[in-house]
């Protein structure tokens, strides 16, 4: 058994330098933490701590001498998250009386974040006098603020706030620039409040990006202005958004630094368009794929993109660079019944139901570009048309190991060797790709336990260091099946925070043991801040094994 274990190493090895034959292999680095840990998540690049106890004035206060309504409005809501208690603390010379905050590039204060935004911070926590915060980015201050907010505690004893192990400092920056939460609003509705708690609940973790799958098959809760008959595919009258509900939205998540990329999934998934338009679709009885057959079709995607880049970046309804067409699952048995759609593709001199297929893609892409964004599809787009399909393309990987029938050797070697082409194919095509492993970052997979959320690294299989910047992130996906109001944040909380770290922290802070106090801790401050989550102990969406504190739950 040992020997065979061995072939097949050697022969994935094997796999991987033949892939990667032509890259240069570096050694990676990891960061450099100069204590031991600290009680932050994600647990910051580089900090050093003291031994002394800092206390904290009652009149803190926050200040910066730029204007930015980013840091105003960030300044409002830590005063409340922070300081929830009364504190005794009477007005003396030798506390902490506040955080002054400097940003170098004060003008991202009015532009929409992007994925190559800088989010490094520098803080200084001092034993008296002012906390310094300094940042290239209003987005990097925010992250700075937020670790800021962790290290401060109430002690009830005396009634008053305090940091320990004063003094701090910390230089901080993410891992990756893609840190991503999907969230499902076409299996089961979400209202607004809803969205705006999970994008407050992102800020604490330091993810950055809001992957809305609007629509799909079930409903189309979303309105189009120039169709406004899509809508009709939403579940009831009262289960959609309007134009001005998403614009909040996307300011919303701004002055938190978070990013909102929609899916509009193409051409699989989305019978819910054809309520409004019948004819979208290929007949009554078979309602996917979109149907070519018909011009409505193709200008209605290209309409829906256009109205999601607006006219210009300050009129976008979705301001982001990104926008995720879809492209999975698409089955095309609809396509083979249909006489409208046959005769279709003889007219357009297209033979194969696969080509019609990669029509669609195409369109998107082609679509998009106009407008100035940049297509995700995901990974079956690359595993069905490969190299031929735009090299600005992001593929979203999400494959899944537990398909493939168990034979023992056959199947591990199998699902490893699928891992291995897929992820370095992707990336020695010379394609950027997120990372969304379906057994590790599927949040709707409930028994998938925290610390398999931990133990994924998105650079698992890819020690290359000119290739690692290909991968550009991951993201974590709540699929809505089975999540509603009722358990939205239980099914995302805590598991997306163990994924949150290993995006923000060193690849080498990975140990189970010594994050799990800090993730209990976490928990326990989603809960002050009137987020609910998991316990860590029983599982997702599961009530308390028995009374005791959040930490030990």
């Amino acid at each position: 058994a040992t020997e065979m274990s061995n072939v097949l190493l050697r022969v994935v090895f094997f796999l991987v330098l033949v892939c990667c034959k032509t890259q240069n292999v570096k050694p990676v680095q990891g960061g450099v933490r100069l204590s031991a840990q600290a009680p932050v998540l994600p647990q910051p690049q580089n900090f050093t701590t003291g031994l002394r106890i800092a206390q904290v004035c009652s009149l803190f206060t926050f200040r910066t001498s730029q204007r930015s309504r980013v840091l105003l409005d960030a300044f409002y809501r830590y005063k409340k998250l922070i300081f929830s208690h009364f504190s005794r603390q009477k007005l003396m010379s030798n506390c902490v009386k506040g955080l002054t905050v400097r940003v170098d590039n004060i003008t991202t204060d009015s532009t929409y974040p992007s994925l190559e935004d800088d989010e490094s911070y520098v803080l200084h926590i001092p034993l008296s006098g002012w906390v310094m915060l300094r940042a290239v980015t209003v987005f990097g201050a925010l992250r700075g603020v937020e670790t800021f907010s962790q290290l401060v505690h109430f002690n009830f004893t005396h009634k008053l706030y305090q940091v320990a192990k004063a003094p701090w400092d910390i230089r901080d920056f993410p891992r990756f620039q893609h840190r991503g939460l999907l969230i499902d609003t076409a299996r089961h509705f979400q209202p607004v409040a809803n969205i705006k708690r999970i994008l407050d609940s992102m800020s604490y973790a330091k993810l950055n990006v809001m992957h809305w799958h609007i629509v799909d098959t079930q409903s189309f809760p979303m309105e189009v202005k120039l169709y406004p008959n899509m809508w009709e595919g939403s579940f009831s009258y009262w289960e959609r958004y309007t134009q001005e509900d998403i614009y909040d939205i996307v300011e919303y998540a701004r002055l938190r630094g978070i990013r909102i990329i929609p899916e509009f999934d193409i051409p699989g998934h989305a019978a819910s368009w054809c309520a409004g338009y019948s004819d979208l679709c290929p007949s009554s009885s078979c309602t996917q794929p979109l149907n070519p057959a018909h011009n409505i079709t193709f200008e209605i995607i290209e309409d829906i993109v256009k109205e999601v880049a607006g006219k210009t970046d300050a009129a976008a309804l979705f301001p982001d660079g990104f926008i995720h067409l879809g492209g999975d699952e698409v089955k095309t048995s609809c396509w083979e019944t249909s006489p409208a759609v046959r005769k279709w593709m003889r007219e357009n001199g297209i033979f194969l139901f696969q080509d019609v297929y990669r029509h669609f893609v195409e369109y998107g892409h082609k679509v998009s570009e106009a407008v100035r964004r940049t297509v995700i599809n995901w990974e079956e787009a690359f595993t069905n048309f490969g190299t031929e399909m735009n090299k600005n393309t992001v593929i979203q990987i999400w494959i899944r190991e537990e398909s493939i029938p168990y034979v023992g050797y056959v199947h591990i070697f199998v699902s490893v060797w699928i891992l291995v082409v897929l992820i370095l194919q992707v990336v020695c095509s010379g394609f950027r790709c997120i990372d969304s492993y379906e057994n590790h970052w599927y949040l709707d997979w409930r028994g998938t336990s925290w610390k398999t959320f931990y133990n994924h690294d998105p650079h698992k299989l890819v020690d290359n260091v000119d290739l690692q910047k290909l991968v550009i992130g991951g993201e974590v996906c709540a699929w809505g099946e089975h999540i509603d109001g009722s358990n939205l944040d239980l099914t995302i909380w805590p598991r997306a925070a163990a994924a949150a770290e290993r995006l923000w922290s060193s690849r080498d802070v990975n140990n189970v043991t010594m994050m799990k106090p800090r993730l209990a801790s976490f928990r326990c401050l989603l809960h002050r801040r009137g987020i609910s989550s998991s316990p860590l102990q029983s599982g997702t969406r599961k009530e308390p094994s028995g009374p005791g504190g959040c930490d030990v739950q």
